[in-house]
């Protein structure tokens, strides 16, 4: 079997049916209005995907309140954006009918920007910090995702993507760091209760068999104290909860999981390989096969940080590089069972075009992601989001930008 018949291979997902192997991850482009609704930018990177005929594709950190937040024109999902939302879905499913488009539901918890909304915390961690968060505040935070969810099911979607990764709330609040005596921290059994308790709380709101359930998970937050650590001052790598997370969001209904690392603010590298790094990508593929056999046969797992892997240029040793590239290493995932489907966070920025151009036979014309970073460097100065190397829309942006405010001098550490 070749990897084209494999990448664009059907998979079912709950009672639906993606058309291929290729997951966009939300990437957050922060290019909303002011009201946190699509901006004409936000709907025409999303047409440009629906061409590409990417299978599955996750709305970017949609935020469930606009009081707490890491970007300034960050998407909302609260009762205002309710006919904005079902316009926009509208929109793209008219595009491309086949597309499967669920939204990423996100509260940025100790990652909320100081500048322009509320920074809170359910424990201080050192460098971020914030206001405590009471349980009542908590209940109320379940509250939002519940209502987010039976907004994007009316807009139309298929389902929703509950992000309980890279350092925002949901991660915040699972991991063993979180050692407060309160009803959503101590032991794994009041940890976990937020995400478990929200997943029942959805199912019940929505009660639809059609609409999917998924949540992006970091395997590994990579600091003491960090989901999937062993204990609250330690950083050495244990799957026992993250394990026990899905199993358990599984038994209450959740049909696929994105399977991530780290937390960007903190261990970027370990989120997304850089050009010096590509092999930490290979963890991303470990985490996926160790959570995917505990798994029902029938759960999805999306597997992350594809992007460096590229067309086989990506500087990793000791293998040839066509048996390293995205298409081929991502295939041989596929096959071996290691992960389902394939998740493009970078690369769908690059060339949103992808999927097509391997359908169709136009490999040559694929724009690979240089790892360059400079859409970490735009996300960071809370500019529009978007490939620097490929749109010069992007690249004027972060001329002009660096011009006014410098460029960063550290993005890796």
């Amino acid at each position: 079997m070749s990897y084209k018949d494999t990448l664009l291979s059907k998979l079912k997902i709950g009672e639906l049916t993606c058309q291929n192997r290729f997951f966009i991850q939300a990437m957050e482009c922060n290019d909303q209005d002011k009201s946190g609704n699509p901006s004409q930018l936000t709907i025409d990177r999303y047409l440009k995907l629906a061409d590409g005929k990417a299978g599955l594709v996750s709305l970017e950190a949609v935020s469930v309140t606009h009081e707490s937040r890491s970007r300034n024109n960050q998407l909302m999902i609260m009762e205002e954006n309710r006919l904005p939302l079902k316009e926009f879905v509208g929109e793209i499913k008219k595009a491309n009918p086949e597309m499967l488009l669920v939204f990423q539901l996100t509260h940025s918890g100790e990652l909320s920007n100081p500048e322009f909304s509320r920074r809170v915390t359910v424990k201080p961690l050192y460098g971020y910090g914030g206001d405590l968060l009471t349980e009542e505040e908590v209940d109320d935070i379940i509250n939002r995702f519940v209502l987010a969810a039976q907004i994007a099911h009316d807009a139309g979607a298929d389902g929703i993507d509950l992000k309980l990764c890279h350092g925002y709330f949901g991660s915040q609040i699972l991991r063993p760091y979180n050692d407060r005596d309160w009803k959503y921290g101590g032991s794994w059994d009041k940890r976990s209760r937020f995400a478990f308790d929200l997943v029942e709380r959805i199912s019940r709101a929505v009660n639809d068999k059609n609409f999917l359930i998924g949540s992006k998970i970091s395997a590994w937050e990579g600091f003491p104290g960090g989901f999937g650590t062993d204990g609250p001052d330690s950083p050495i790598i244990d799957l026992t909860e993250p394990t026990a997370l899905l199993q358990g969001l599984e038994e209450r209904g959740a049909q696929f999981f994105i399977s991530s690392a780290g937390s960007p603010s903190i261990t970027l590298s370990l989120t997304q390989a850089d050009k010096h790094s590509p092999y930490f990508a290979y963890l991303h593929q470990f985490f996926a096969k160790e959570l995917k056999k505990n798994l029902k046969p029938e759960t999805v797992v999306i597997g992350s940080n594809f992007s460096p892997f590229r067309n086989g240029k990506n500087g990793l040793c000791a293998v040839n590089p066509e048996d390293s590239s995205m298409f081929a290493y991502g295939a041989q995932c596929i096959e071996r069972g290691v992960l389902d489907m394939i998740g493009l966070g970078r690369q769908s920025l690059a060339d949103p075009l992808l999927p097509r151009k391997l359908e169709e036979g136009n490999e040559k014309d694929i724009k690979w992601c240089t790892i360059c970073d400079n859409c970490i460097e735009l996300l960071i100065y809370q500019c529009n989001i978007g490939c620097s190397t490929f749109n010069k829309f992007y690249t004027d942006i972060l001329v002009n930008t660096r011009k006014e405010k410098g460029p960063l001098k550290v993005l890796r550490t």
